[in-house]
């Protein structure tokens, strides 16, 4: 039952009629009543519900990071729903009902920082890798004092290692200690900066994949 908040002509919540009432972000909104249907799901739809899935699992456990990352992407939406749309979009691969996700192609920033016009990674003692990258803070819309961030992906375990500023531009280079367990798995690495007072981000960078010493 619908409940009305100012009189007849005022906001409502629930279910009235064939409409449901309801609040938005502080915003009274209206939206008809949803109806089950009895049709099967065509493959498209099945397409983009397991997509939806594999995007939505894959970011779930990076909301923190997005809420930095995506800050100023595009007006109107939460990070994460602009981080959501980038990567069902571009980051989907293989043929329904076959379907995966396209590492290369994800995104866990957008910003207009520039990133580093180079970037490497190694592994080349035990459960650490090595990033070594080019300090263009000289160039406008950089600085020494803006701060590394680096994702790891273990696909096989299904974690993460996030490390959040943990290294100035101006550094150069990092080396990151990852779980002992991970040895002689493959992890999937990507990097952003972020300004040292947080405000602004650089686009993600995708650095590749690479098997744990």
């Amino acid at each position: 039952m619908g409940k009305y908040l100012k009189g007849i002509l005022g906001p409502f919540s629930g279910l009235v009629g064939t409409v449901v009432g309801a609040s938005w972000k502080g915003i009274s909104v209206m939206r008809s009543r949803t109806t089950k249907s009895n049709k099967p799901a065509t493959e498209g739809q099945m397409k983009q519900r397991t997509a939806f899935t594999l995007i939505t699992e894959f970011l779930n456990p990076l909301r923190d990071l997005i809420k930095i990352s995506f800050q100023a992407y595009q007006k109107g939406m939460t990070p994460y729903n602009a981080a959501f749309k980038v990567n069902i979009e571009n980051a989907i691969t293989g043929v329904y009902p076959v379907l995966a996700i396209n590492y290369p192609q994800v995104v866990i920033g957008k910003g207009r920082l520039l990133g580093p016009p180079e970037f490497t990674m190694a592994a080349t003692v035990a459960a650490k890798l090595d990033f070594t990258w080019v300090n263009n803070a000289v160039v406008d819309s950089t600085n020494g004092t803006d701060l590394l961030t680096i994702l790891l992906y273990n696909p096989l375990k299904q974690s993460y290692v996030t490390a959040a500023g943990v290294a100035a531009r101006s550094a150069q280079s990092y080396s990151l200690t990852v779980p002992a367990q991970w040895s002689t798995d493959t992890v999937h690495a990507w990097i952003l900066f972020v300004s040292f007072d947080g405000k602004v981000n650089s686009d993600s960078r995708y650095v590749g994949d690479i098997e744990i010493q």
